[in-house]
């Protein structure tokens, strides 16, 4: 999920959402998706959530629930979907496997005891993209006009190429390795109910007078999703090891380490697997009626989205009379 010990790097500031006002937000969808799915599942009954069959949709509600937040502040947000994993992420993907593997072993142990505390918290942790979370999820977004886009390999990679486009105006993602896919402005905490982070590249740089390349090399020895990083080294030694020697290979060679496929690693960020094959229109035009249809057609409980859709119509008339004002 991004190398959380880049944010003593980066220049972070809240700012107040209003300032996001009339923007489009490239947003790193399974991100986004991830942390409304498992909230909805620690606080809400699977009941609420599962069909008839037994899938589990706890992602609709998520949706319904997440979405006013860009609406009622004349926010378009753009999801861009994860292509496949780069094979330099099978380590990282393995480990979570692992770590949920052993979250759903302890889960089974509080069924067992029937401790409904931490059941919820445990469910919560066990959850993952599903084909179907994944399919029912883009058919929502496709019903309330929220452009959709396909990214090759890494969605957070891609919606940095968007925006660094000019086709979007900042990327939406809690991953701090936004700055290293070349991220201008990232903004983060918009699945938090207050004001967001705004995350800014250039200001980065210009903190610790490095360039996007000398960045990506001291994250690179601190460690990112695609690699452990040097046994001692945060993110001040990073920095003044870059400072002192200039780029990763000299650190590593004064240092006497090395790092399995660092030149690969590189390459991921400064030239990330990503498209120009994207259209999508800002001015979306939701159907509430068709999505509120859709979620009840897969058996979620109305009183679990009947709020998100209201303030959804809410936001929509509130923001069509601003633009007219």
């Amino acid at each position: 999920m991004g190398n959380a010990a880049l944010r003593e790097i980066a220049a972070i500031e809240e700012i107040p959402i209003e300032e996001l006002s009339g923007s489009v937000i490239a947003v790193d969808a399974h991100n986004w998706l991830y942390r409304y799915l498992t909230t909805t599942v620690k606080w809400t009954s699977t009941s609420a959530y599962t069909t008839a069959d037994g899938e589990e949709v706890a992602n609709l509600i998520g949706i319904v629930k997440g979405l006013p937040k860009f609406f009622e502040h004349d926010i378009t947000p753009v999801m861009v979907f994860d292509g496949g994993p780069s094979d330099l992420k099978s380590d990282e993907i393995e480990s979570r496997r692992a770590q949920r593997e052993s979250y759903e072993e302890d889960l089974e142990v509080a069924r067992e005891e029937g401790d409904p505390v931490a059941i919820a918290r445990l469910e919560s942790r066990t959850q993952r993209l599903t084909p179907t979370i994944q399919e029912t999820s883009r058919e929502l977004f496709d019903r309330l006009d929220v452009p959709v886009v396909e990214a090759p390999a890494e969605g957070e990679a891609q919606a940095a190429h968007i925006a660094r486009r000019g086709d979007a105006d900042y990327v939406g993602s809690e991953d701090y390795d936004a700055l290293l896919f070349g991220a201008p402005l990232t903004v983060r905490q918009l699945t938090s109910s207050g004001d967001p982070e705004l995350m800014d590249l250039d200001e980065t740089l210009a903190t610790h007078d490095l360039t996007h390349e000398q960045l990506i090399d001291a994250a690179i020895l601190i460690g990112t999703d695609f690699n452990e990083g040097v046994s001692g080294i945060g993110p001040k030694t990073a920095l003044s090891a870059i400072a002192e020697h200039g780029d990763l290979w000299s650190v590593l060679e004064a240092r006497g380490d090395s790092i399995a496929h660092g030149d690969r690693i590189r390459a991921l960020f400064r030239d990330p697997n990503v498209t120009d094959d994207y259209a999508f229109d800002p001015t979306i035009e939701p159907d509430v009626g068709a999505a509120r249809e859709y979620v009840a057609d897969w058996g979620v409980a109305e009183s679990e989205v009947e709020r998100g859709f209201e303030r959804l119509e809410e936001s929509i008339v509130q923001t069509g009379l601003d633009r007219w004002s």
